[in-house]
């Protein structure tokens, strides 16, 4: 073993040493494999990219904990974790977990949590794992930071998560340092999706638990997908295209749109403009909004407040455009032009036409 390795081996020891006896028994990164109607929900695998960080600064196993009905959709899922990452999953089978339900989901994972004790317990901030994580963490007695932007291990050994606060204004940093696991919550598309390995080799712990119908309280009546052919894809579009409040009037919106359709992208906005009444809420996009990662992201006549700036961040390149040389979106934006967005945009609009028909008669 060389120095490098001996010394990061010690300083996980260390960590360990200095936890109070009562944590001793905890060990391992877990992520919560949100998994409805066969299909995984990629936030799963964006936590494990980011659990596999902490596992290995840790120095501890990272785990997938998977929750559903058996069948070749929970066994596929099972295979995905492990090639993303996970070093084992613990799986949890059983009929009345087909569906979504807080009742049956929060007393598989508590049981699972009681059993075999992970010291950090990770899920998606989706509508699903924002409900089940505020029952299991009220029912462990245990604490839960919630809508976090970044996770770390800090010099004890303890998960640093940190996430804006005061409507988005500053960003802290929260420790649960009397209380095991500690549970966070994580908005899709805030960490970076890790790339999968497949044919990776990884460990299946069954788990049984004892769920009865007549014992949940909520039923299932039916269920009617959602068929809509024009849902909002902000999270996961590669390219972005939105408005601020320096477009001064909600008609000249049209010029966001304008753009976002020659160049086959998605439009949104950021909160004042929800607030005003000139665009939906679920086109917002910041910290109370939509997190996205696209490769572009063109921003005009947005200031760029912490709280627009932690939802987009992770972008690969961002274009800001505001009048406003002093804006803060220009301290995080990888190209920026000084100017009236009502002037640039049209003139963008028009020369990514004209570029784009050139291509496609090119082609």
């Amino acid at each position: 073993m060389t120095d490098a390795p001996k010394a990061a081996a010690a300083g996980r020891a260390q960590m360990k040493t200095e936890l109070p006896e009562r944590f001793r028994d905890y060990k391992h990164v877990w992520v919560f494999i949100e998994m409805e109607r066969g299909q995984v929900h990629p936030v799963s695998w964006e936590l494990l990219g980011e659990g596999r960080k902490l596992a290995d600064r840790l120095g501890v196993e990272l785990a997938g904990a998977l929750l559903g009905p058996a069948g070749p959709a929970t066994e596929a899922a099972v295979r995905e974790a492990v090639s993303y990452g996970a070093d084992l999953v613990y799986l949890v089978e059983h009929p009345l977990l087909g569906d979504y339900r807080n009742q049956p989901y929060a007393e598989a994972m508590t049981a699972l949590v009681n059993t075999y004790k992970p010291e950090i317990l990770l899920l998606g901030a989706t509508t699903l794992g924002r409900d089940l994580a505020g029952t299991v963490a009220t029912t462990l007695a245990t604490g839960l930071t919630a809508d976090c932007t970044a996770l770390a291990i800090d010099g004890e050994g303890s998960l640093a998560a940190t996430r804006p606060t005061f409507g988005g204004t500053l960003l802290c940093t929260i420790h649960t340092l009397n209380f095991r696991p500690q549970m966070a919550t994580v908005r899709p598309r805030v960490m970076a999706m890790p790339e999968a390995e497949p044919g990776r080799q990884g460990r299946v712990v069954r788990h049984a638990v004892d769920l009865e119908e007549s014992r949940i309280v909520t039923k299932i009546l039916d269920f009617i997908p959602d068929l809509s052919t024009n849902k909002v894809r902000l999270a996961y579009a590669d390219i972005v295209v939105a408005g601020g409040l320096g477009l001064q009037k909600p008609e000249n919106f049209r010029l966001i749109t304008d753009l976002a359709e020659v160049l086959g992208a998605e439009y949104g906005c950021s909160r004042p403009l929800v607030q005003k009444g000139w665009v939906a809420a679920e086109r917002q996009i910041g910290q109370t909004g939509k997190t996205i990662r696209p490769r572009l992201y063109i921003a005009a006549g947005i200031s760029g407040a912490i709280q627009h700036r932690v939802g987009v961040e992770g972008a690969d390149c961002i274009l800001a455009i505001n009048s406003d040389a002093g804006a803060p979106i220009f301290d995080f934006a990888h190209l920026g032009m000084v100017g009236d967005a009502l002037t640039i945009l049209p003139t963008l609009t028009e020369a990514f036409r004209r570029h784009l028909a050139v291509d496609r008669l090119a082609g």
